[in-house]
């Protein structure tokens, strides 16, 4: 899907204000006016950049009074803030100097040859370079060492007087001066990931081969999520660069995140599957029903419920499929300890899979929507138009569905991880909670289920022609019928919960759809 085409529709980001039916800038067919649209963040090229960049330094150029090298390095130490940079500059000059290695430059020598201090050779001072600490270099070594360092990467950025005690910054004249157009790139290169990388307001597309960046300009509190839409048409969260994931916390979302990918699990799977072997300790999964095990490493018979050895088993203990020895044991509390252990582990092993594979689920049929959203646009909404004699700006409806689900989808998806770790802890004050979180999060995904299969198989029947003319009119009824009831629930989800975010999720699909039509 070429995102490209829709750069006014992405280069601004924008949200309505919290309404009383929910936040999702869809209105669901509505009657009431929006509240004032504010925009969240924007969009910007590399060219952007560069010009944002270079209007900056220039301004804070003529407000110190120093020159663009200068004004550089003092933007980097503030992390390329404006307002931080004046405060601390008026506030303490010599101190930013000095961390910065801005010192004022010495008178130059009159001397009509100087030494250099790295090869001990004699120059006429017009061929030599000095940062303002005076200490005069040769045009030879200046290249070597301002080569060097640029080669070791953007730490060149804050090059210093190559005598190893003198902490003098290199000035940018002298070191553009003595660099090949190749290093003078990667210096314009290194800057401008600096601008970017290095300031609060501003973050890097995630997305492979991408080259904007996303400017906030609204406030964000600390883990708070801010879902961006690139031009690429990669959408993720501006505060944590994790894929979009509002209305869960970014907390929440590396907390899970690093749980799916962590040895944790296979170690909870390992206690609560697997019992030692008494000989060599090995780690025994029993895959039959009798309790007659026999270890693979060393060959040792034992009984899977007591670890005695199998030779002093038999009908008098039980048979194969039971053990008299562990039951009496068990009794006097000989396995208590060991058996709660395990069911321990059992238990929370089965309570993670049971949020995991929800989230998984809906996070794959979220990518299979999102792929079934992009062939109707590209490929399908022309014949559809053409088999229901429909002009394509009244097909609007189809593409709102579908991009209700897939972001109703990816939203239920988090909402899974977040009730994992909100409901961790049972306590008797709780439990309601929980039991109303749950049953809005059944009716959301009842209603989700029903919109997408709806849209899934009613639309494949009519591509096919399979369908009158009545049964278009009735579709397309139900269907934004579907899209508005779901879109109601999945606002009433986010509200029974005070820590989920009830800012607009859906604008991020519909600021491209909206350019079709």
């Amino acid at each position: 899907m070429d995102y490209d085409s829709y750069d006014s529709a992405s280069e601004i980001g924008y949200s309505e204000v919290s309404s009383d039916n929910g936040d999702y800038g869809f209105d669901g067919g509505s009657d009431e006016q929006p509240r004032a649209r504010q925009a969240e963040y924007v969009v910007l090229s590399e060219q952007q950049l560069k010009e944002r960049k270079h209007e900056l330094t220039e301004t804070t150029q003529a407000i110190l009074n120093l020159d663009e090298g200068g004004a550089a390095h003092v933007l980097r130490h503030c992390s390329w803030d404006p307002n931080r940079a004046q405060e601390e500059w008026f506030g303490n000059a010599n101190s930013l100097q000095e961390k910065t290695g801005l010192f004022e430059h010495q008178p130059p020598l009159t001397n009509h040859e100087v030494t250099c201090q790295i090869c001990f050779d004699s120059f006429p001072v017009d061929q030599m370079h000095a940062s303002g600490c005076n200490h005069y270099f040769c045009t030879g070594c200046w290249e070597g060492y301002v080569a060097a360092a640029i080669s070791e990467g953007p730490a060149s950025l804050n090059l210093r007087c190559p005598l190893p005690d003198c902490k003098a910054a290199v000035p940018r004249t002298v070191v553009r001066r003595v660099s090949s157009d190749q290093d003078k790139q990667k210096l314009d290169l290194y800057e401008l990931r600096s601008y970017v990388e290095d300031s609060q307001r501003l973050v890097w597309c995630p997305a492979p081969n991408c080259e904007h960046a996303v400017e906030c300009v609204k406030d964000l509190g600390a883990d708070e999520p801010l879902d961006v839409l690139c031009k690429c048409g990669s959408s993720f969260c501006f505060s944590c660069q994790e894929e979009a994931h509002r209305p869960v916390d970014c907390q929440t979302v590396g907390k899970w995140l690093r749980k799916n990918s962590a040895e944790s699990e296979n170690a909870n799977w390992i206690l609560a599957n697997t019992k030692p072997c008494p000989k060599c300790k090995r780690p025994i999964e029993k895959n039959q029903g009798c309790m007659h095990m026999v270890c693979s490493q060393c060959r040792s018979e034992f009984c899977w419920l007591c670890l005695g050895n199998w030779a002093d088993h038999g009908e008098r203990t039980g048979g194969y499929y039971s053990c008299n020895r562990y039951e009496t044991a068990k009794k006097k509390g000989d396995y208590d300890e060991e058996t709660q252990k395990r069911e321990n582990a059992k238990q929370a092993l089965e309570r993670y899979m049971h949020y995991y594979q929800r989230w998984a689920e809906n996070d794959k049929a979220r990518l299979q929507a999102l792929s079934t959203l992009d062939k109707v646009i590209n490929d399908k909404l022309e014949d559809l138009s053409e088999i229901t004699a429909t002009p394509t700006s009244q097909l609007k409806f189809v593409t709102d569905a579908w991009a209700q689900v897939v972001d109703c989808r990816r939203m239920l998806k988090w909402t899974y991880a977040f009730g994992y770790y909100r409901y961790a802890d049972q306590t008797a004050a709780s439990k309601p909670q929980q039991e109303f979180f749950e049953f809005n999060q059944g009716q959301a995904e009842y209603y989700l289920e029903k919109l997408h299969g709806e849209v899934e198989k009613q639309l494949d029947l009519f591509l096919k022609n399979q369908k009158t003319g009545a049964e278009w009119r009735k579709f397309r009824e139900t269907l934004i019928g579907l899209t508005d009831v779901t879109h109601s629930h999945f606002a009433k989800l986010v509200q029974v919960s005070p820590t989920l975010s009830t800012v607009p999720c859906m604008r991020l699909l519909f600021s491209i759809l909206n350019r079709l039509f």
